[in-house]
């Protein structure tokens, strides 16, 4: 019956058709559903570099890990900074001393994320030194007072290398006419590039000795930055880390600093992937129109076949089987379009920016030159069971309904 059912269904779909109408609503519904899959595969997949990107380009900065300490800072850091060494799934640590200040150049002033680092230690742990535009992260050296600048600060305060600024922090000094902020002049030798504008805009280096002064912490850091083998697995070894180290503070992973953002990343993924599987639904619900009218065409054959012996469920398979056939051509259409046209969009978007003579993506609005994709295979195989299974269900009322067919009735005026 099954083998007789699929013979049927398949030549009912090659068969010429009276109705030249059904047969448009028919490719309109194949083709509508491979432009919904090859939509969706591509946007998923554009998101996934867009969110692959973006989160390089902070956690080139950032840390994968942060220990941090309380008001005093981390005592006794040389010591948590080699017990976290041992861990084995650890890459790469290095203290670090953060502070917030004015810095001011002429009638400039802006408010600055200060981060005292060790020039020698930070490549282990983060991607500043690979990121300078303008001088070496190692020409910061104790005692000398020298500062690396975020590109758009330093395009700001209208300094370049050479230039001398000065630092104004809120840890000042008690005299009678007050509190007076401490002031200390520094000599800007390099700018850095993360390609992301809150850290092009809002940070600054200098040497962490430097810092332990400025910020009075005497021999103590503020934290440690530790760097993983695999992203994924940060909070897990958060986790192990507060479990195995004895401090008196905190112990955050990527995941944790930077919630917000990439939680509502995630929702904006989410709610694109359910926008344009509605439009995959919409076209696997226009198969209901198509089998109706299918249906309605073959009355006279359902009845000879009834009348021949088949069953209901015989009928109702029949048109399962011609529903679900072009919901897996344009299945397999969308897919296979998706894919490609994730894996080349770069060169279509280079294609169309030639011919129509404009940028789709302005690197100096979004630091990006060229649109990242990062095509990942389960979201191509969750589509097309989505598109399957939506297909598999617009075929159920037309087939129910072509079951019912009274044979009597259909011949009456045959």
């Amino acid at each position: 019956m099954k083998s007789l059912s699929l013979f049927i269904g398949l030549r009912y779909t090659r068969a010429k058709r009276s109705s030249s109408f059904v047969s448009f609503i028919s490719l309109a519904s194949m083709l509508g559903i491979a432009l919904g899959i090859t939509a969706l595969i591509t946007v998923m997949s554009v998101m996934n570099g867009f969110q692959k990107e973006v989160r390089a380009k902070i956690l080139g900065v950032a840390s994968h890990i942060q220990i941090i300490g309380f008001d005093e800072g981390l005592t006794n850091w040389q010591e948590t900074m080699r017990d976290v060494k041992a861990q084995p799934t650890i890459v790469g640590v290095a203290p670090y001393v953060n502070g917030q200040g004015l810095l001011a150049i002429g009638q400039s002033v802006r408010g600055v994320q200060i981060s005292g680092i060790d020039p020698l230690q930070e490549d282990a742990v983060s991607d500043v030194g690979k990121q300078m535009r303008i001088g070496r992260l190692d020409a910061l050296k104790a005692g000398e007072y020298g500062i690396v600048l975020g590109e758009q600060l330093a395009r700001a305060l209208g300094a370049n290398v050479g230039a001398k600024v000065q630092l104004i922090t809120p840890q000042g000094s008690i005299t009678p006419a007050g509190m007076v902020p401490r002031l200390r002049s520094f000599i800007v030798v390099g700018i850095f590039s993360a390609g992301h504008y809150e850290y092009d805009a809002n940070f600054a280096f200098i040497h962490i000795r430097d810092a332990q002064v400025l910020f009075r912490l005497d021999e103590n850091v503020s934290g440690l930055r530790v760097k993983v083998a695999n992203l994924d697995d940060a909070r897990a070894i958060a986790r192990t880390l507060k479990q195995t180290i004895k401090i008196d503070g905190l112990v955050q992973d990527w995941t944790i600093q930077h919630a917000t953002y990439f939680r509502a990343v995630e929702i904006e993924k989410r709610m694109m992937f359910i926008i344009l599987t509605l439009i995959i639904a919409v076209a696997a619900f226009n198969l209901v129109s198509t089998l109706v009218m299918v249906v309605r065409d073959k009355h006279p054959d359902i009845a000879i076949l009834r009348t021949l012996g088949a069953s209901p469920k015989l009928i109702m398979q029949i048109f399962i089987v011609q529903g679900a056939i072009v919901g897996v051509i344009g299945t397999l259409i969308g897919v296979v379009g998706g894919v490609l046209l994730a894996l080349n969009i770069g060169s279509v978007v280079t294609a169309v920016e030639s011919a129509f003579g404009f940028r789709v993506l302005s690197p100096e609005v979004y630091f990006l030159s060229s649109l990242p994709s990062d095509l990942k295979w389960a979201d191509v195989w969750v589509t097309a069971l989505i598109s399957l299974v939506l297909a598999l269900f617009a075929t159920l009322y037309p087939s129910y309904n072509a079951s019912q067919v009274n044979p009597a009735e259909a011949l009456r005026y045959e």
